[in-house]
Order: structure tokens, then sequence, then C-alpha cells
């Protein structure tokens, strides 16, 4: 269901409110290519970004990660990625509603029928996702919410609706890392499905969810930083 081109309102927010630079990469859809390819598309791109960082004028010790939904638990998994990878280094995560445990065994994720993505329609897009994946073999990079650890993640930014599939899962996510010491910026909105700030933008709700997300955004632009590895280069024999 997903094209850049979906989320440009949020990039101009972005880009209005701390001039940046937003790279939204086309990554495949699980119709046509399960895990592991939009993860490993979009770790492409975070290199690319990280190697080009200077002639695209953007700071290397200040690469963001984010997305909404499905986008969202790929920016989340992401950051898991990079910090195992240990190749490039993420300064602020922003996984928003995001798509996380593919389990399905919270309160909210259980019998839910609220409008836009229900739990038939959240077991399906797991389905689609994780192609031929048994549930005992699935790992964190594809469903963060697996994942050991949380320590040496970059702070973080979201926000969940109190009536749709992903607020239990989202409200766990949000406790591990503070407990791992990871700062994070949480809001729950009360009376909101999912995607509610896209489909319903003029909404009241909608409007205080998208300030809570700048406010935060804005906030690690002054504050969050983290400085690239050194490239270790084959010595020539």
């Amino acid at each position: 269901m997903g094209t850049p081109e979906m989320s440009a309102e949020r990039y101009k927010s972005l880009i209005a409110r701390s001039d940046c630079v937003v790279i939204a990469p086309d990554y495949r859809l699980s119709i046509e290519a399960p895990y592991p390819a939009a993860l490993e598309d979009g770790y492409d791109a975070l290199l690319w970004m990280k190697e080009n960082a200077g002639e695209l004028g953007i700071r290397d010790d200040q690469l963001m990660v984010g997305g909404e939904s499905a986008g969202g638990g790929l920016a989340a998994a992401l950051t898991l990625y990079a910090r195992d990878k240990g190749e490039v280094n993420i300064a602020f995560q922003m996984p928003l509603y995001p798509m996380i445990d593919d389990r399905m065994i919270t309160a909210s994720a259980m019998n839910n029928n609220s409008p836009i993505w229900d739990s038939n329609t959240n077991q399906w897009a797991w389905k689609l996702y994780l192609g031929d994946l048994e549930s005992e073999n699935v790992p964190p990079y594809a469903a963060p919410a697996r994942a050991a650890h949380f320590t040496c993640l970059p702070p973080a930014v979201t926000f969940v609706g109190d009536l749709e599939p992903f607020r239990d899962e989202t409200i766990q996510f949000v406790e591990k890392l503070r407990k791992a010491g990871v700062p994070v910026d949480f809001e729950v909105f009360a009376g909101c499905y999912h995607g509610f700030d896209v489909v319903h933008p003029g909404a009241e709700v909608s409007k205080r969810a998208l300030s809570f997300f700048l406010n935060s955004y804005e906030f690690a632009v002054t504050h969050y930083f983290a400085k690239q590895p050194l490239t270790l280069q084959r010595s020539k024999l």
C-alpha cells in the first residue's frame, strides 16, 4: 500500500520545523518481496546517506530514521540492525505507531475491530511480510518487539492511538527502551484509531499529535548527535 509520495506532507512539516534533507526510499513491498527485502533496502539507503552526506548537505552525525505503521516497524528494525552491524550510527528514531510484534499477544492486538487497521488486517499483513518464516524463527529485525535487549539504541519519539491494535506493543516498546536508559518522548491519544493523524489531519487531536512529534524532532536536532564509526580500510599488499 505504501509509496514514498504518500508522506509528502510529513516531509514538508519536518523541513519547515528545522531545515533538513529527507530521503524516502522506495523499498520493496512484501507482496512482491517479503522480509528481509524492505530491511535490506532501508539499510542500503541509510549507508548511502552516510557515505554521501557531504554531497547531500547532511550532517553525518545526525542521521535519523522514521516512518509510520509498517514503516515505523521498519525504522525500529533499522535501529536494531544498524546497532548490531556497527557500520552506521543513528542519532534519533521516529517510529510512529509502529508495527513491531507479529505474535499479536497483547490485549489491544487481539479481537480488535477498530477502523483502518484491525486484528484481521494485521494478521494478514504479517503473513505477507514474513513469507515462509515460521513463528519460532522470526528475528527481531523483522519484528522488533522480539529483541532481547534495547541498550545502545538512539533516542526516540513515538505516539499511538488508544483504540488501535498496536497500542500495547508500542507501550511495551517504549517501556523497554526507557528501562535500557534510552530517552523516549511518548504519548497515547485517546479515542484514536490507527493512522488517525494521516486520515484526518485537520482534526484537533491530529494537530496535537503532529505538534508533539515536531516538538520532539526539533529537540532532537539540537540535542542528539551520533558520530559515525571510523571506516577501516584494507591495507594494500
